[in-house]
């Protein structure tokens, strides 16, 4: 076996295929380098790697799908839908976007006067498009001659078949709020929400339950809404208060979705103090 010969650090050296040579440390492939294997009869591709094997579209035709937990795919081939103002990241097809705005004047003018709603538009075409917001998780369900009650700013997508509007909630301790506010979606098609984080969906018929009315999210019909006042006592006020003061207890039959963050700070049931409505986040000084 002939040796190795190291000159101005270039190295030869020889294996069962061919010899090759390359800087020492160059970083350059040589033929003892391993890559990733490539199929048998295919045509050696530039880029090499599981990249676009792993993202590749989600093949499911149905009309809502998650391409992942923070990406929705939605098939046009359906009909319009409606997408919350801005929040198309790509699209392949057709596809035709018309601002909305608040629904008309009368959403519009409640919308003023609560601080409740959300701006929409109208997708129309043909092909898949793609919506997200700011990364969040993205939740699909199918409503089927039903209704929720939603956080408007936690609304993504619906069908055009769902209506929507901005409802009153009927809470005795939101009278002294001057009444709250949510966005309710109804009637029969798909839906998809925003979260931050997985969220949890609690059962109210259970337990009296109870929750941060930053986290949360949404409630199905059937559901009621009370608001309890919790000041964990004089010495707790006097140390500045446990930031629970106020929460939102759920009764009935249905469920209460519930996100693990406290960050969402519009919406009827969540508005801030300077905002549109006074509502409960007027009181929690948010």
């Amino acid at each position: 076996m002939s040796p190795i010969v190291v000159h101005d650090r270039v190295a030869r050296h020889r294996n069962a295929d061919n010899l090759v040579i390359g800087p020492i440390g160059s970083g350059r492939r040589t033929s003892s380098t391993p890559r990733p294997s490539e199929p048998k009869d295919s045509q050696p591709m530039a880029i090499h790697g599981s990249l676009f094997q792993t993202y590749q579209e989600n093949p499911s035709a149905d009309p809502f799908v998650l391409q992942n937990k923070k990406m929705l795919k939605i098939s046009m081939q359906y009909g319009p839908v409606f997408a919350k103002l801005g929040s198309m990241v790509a699209y392949q097809g057709d596809v035709r976007f018309e601002n909305t705005g608040s629904g008309g004047l009368n959403k519009m003018f409640k919308a003023a006067v609560t601080g409740e709603g959300v701006k929409m538009m109208r997708c129309t075409g043909s092909g898949e498009l793609f919506v997200a917001d700011a990364a969040a998780e993205v939740q699909v369900f199918y409503l089927e001659n039903d209704m929720v009650s939603v956080n408007g700013n936690n609304v993504l997508a619906f069908s055009s078949s769902i209506e929507w509007d901005i409802h009153r909630v009927q809470a005795r301790g939101g009278m002294m709020a001057g009444g709250l506010y949510n966005v309710s979606l109804r009637g029969t098609g798909y839906v998809a929400i925003t979260t931050k984080g997985d969220p949890v969906a609690l059962d109210v018929s259970g337990a009296p339950t109870f929750g941060d009315a930053q986290a949360v999210v949404l409630w199905t019909s059937g559901v009621s809404m009370d608001i309890r006042v919790d000041t964990g006592g004089l010495g707790s006020l006097i140390r500045g208060g446990t930031g629970e003061t106020f929460q939102m207890a759920f009764g009935g039959q249905g469920y209460v979705l519930i996100q693990p963050d406290e960050g969402v700070v519009t919406g009827g049931h969540q508005q801030q103090q300077s905002g549109g409505g006074g509502v409960l986040g007027g009181l929690l000084g948010n």
